[in-house]
């Protein structure tokens, strides 16, 4: 008997012919699959909870990243020590579709709605910043600025190609600022920050890879920082990006559990795709938090990457 799916739909994607097809195809193979549109603001939370409640096994995010972000919130918030949260597959219908690329899973709406019904979970960690959860990757800074300011319909003419765009046009205008962070081994990094990234994934922005030694179910966070620069050290900067030194003069790459933060004032903060403000707070690892139907051979896993050395 198969597990009981349900897929969370964003509306945006509604009309989509392959997924109705796919789903009519599995039904008669025998799997139980139903759907739930979202049309308005807190339709996810709100079908998670049902999803939780009515015992589903396989919660399916059909959508880009900012709906697997929604997901991962919903899921968190009905976590409890009593509660069987469903497995948690994604469809990648976004613009950049990051997680689901650098997790290699699979890309077709058809071969993902397969993927999701009939491939085995396996525990992963997620990341808490103050009151929010994200499992991929969080940028500040410049990062987080481009995909605040990227207009909808720009994403949707251009693809991953309008990060980019914007980012050419930010340039223009870069300014850095001063971050304050605290280690769990008393540690504190400060400094003009360009660029900061707190990675559970490894790409953002439409496949930027911005933290290369994450991964997905190894307790830590993975942190890169990029302190304000004269165009005379540039090369440096460049040559500490390829050594991804943990104290660097102008880069560190930082592996932790938890880190605390602060800053002058509120900033712009990039969780999953999803733009906030943030001033101070921390960022913490919730180990093996929830269960994700992955490839076994995901490159984000570290047991699939153990068996493969």
């Amino acid at each position: 008997m198969s597990a009981r799916s349900r897929i969370l739909l964003n509306g945006k994607s509604a009309a989509s012919i392959e997924l109705r097809d796919t789903v009519y195809t599995l039904r008669e193979q025998g799997f139980t699959i139903d759907v739930r549109i979202t049309w308005e603001q807190q339709d996810i939370p709100r079908f998670v909870q049902e999803a939780c409640d009515d015992g589903i096994e396989r919660l399916i995010a059909a959508g880009g990243d900012g709906t697997i972000h929604e997901t991962v919130n919903a899921l968190m918030a009905c976590k409890t020590d009593d509660t069987v949260l469903p497995s948690l597959a994604v469809i990648p219908m976004g613009t950049a579709n990051d997680f689901a690329n650098s997790c290699a899973l699979p890309l077709t709406i058809s071969g993902a709605l397969n993927f999701a019904v009939s491939a085995k979970s396996c525990p992963v960690d997620i990341i808490q910043v103050n009151q929010h959860y994200y499992l991929n990757l969080a940028s500040s800074g410049f990062g987080a600025a481009v995909t605040a300011s990227t207009p909808p319909e720009l994403k949707r003419i251009l693809g991953a190609a309008a990060y980019s765009l914007m980012g050419v046009i930010m340039a223009l205008n870069l300014k850095p600022h001063d971050g304050h962070l605290s280690l769990p081994d008393n540690k504190i990094h400060t400094g003009s920050i360009l660029v900061a990234a707190i990675g559970n994934g490894r790409q953002a922005g439409g496949g930027r890879i911005l933290t290369p030694r994450a991964y997905i179910d190894d307790g830590l966070l993975d942190i890169l920082l990029i302190r304000h620069f004269p165009v005379s050290d540039f090369g440096l900067v460049l040559q500490e990006l390829s050594e991804l030194p943990q104290d660097g003069r102008y880069v560190s790459y930082i592996q932790t559990p938890w880190f605390d933060f602060s800053h002058q004032q509120a900033i712009n903060v990039n969780l999953d795709g999803e733009p906030y403000k943030f001033k101070d707070g921390r960022a913490k690892i919730i180990p093996h938090a929830l269960r994700l139907i992955l490839p076994s051979d995901c490159p984000l896993l570290v047991q699939s990457n153990s068996a493969q050395a």
